[in-house]
């Protein structure tokens, strides 16, 4: 996959990411704050103090996640994005980290 292509599909991915996550929050009525910062990057800030980082990353044609339990790495491939580790699907993936981060459930 060339570079444009890649970023065009990362940068839908991060903008859906960044709606269904606060659109998660709302629900959990959790005060997560979610900042989108220039390249697509994602930082959430939890009421714990924590933070968890999403971005895209070029070079690897890959999104990132960077989380307290961990470093998480997603390909695009057959539509969806997929852990490069254990094919878990990124929106799933997401749902769980960030619950285990916030303390609750969290549903994306």
């Amino acid at each position: 996959m060339d570079e444009k292509t890649f970023l065009d599909l990362a940068d839908a991915q991060m903008a859906k990411l960044e709606q269904v996550i606060e659109q998660a929050a709302d629900d959990a009525d959790l005060d997560l704050d979610i900042e989108a910062r220039p390249g697509g990057i994602l930082e959430l800030s939890f009421p714990n103090g924590s933070k968890m980082v999403i971005n895209r990353h070029a070079a690897a044609r890959e999104i990132w996640v960077a989380a307290k339990s961990g470093g998480f790495h997603y390909r695009p491939e057959g539509g969806q994005w997929l852990n490069t580790r254990d094919g878990e699907e990124l929106h799933a993936a997401l749902s769980r980290l960030l619950s285990e981060q916030a303390g609750q459930p969290l549903a994306i």
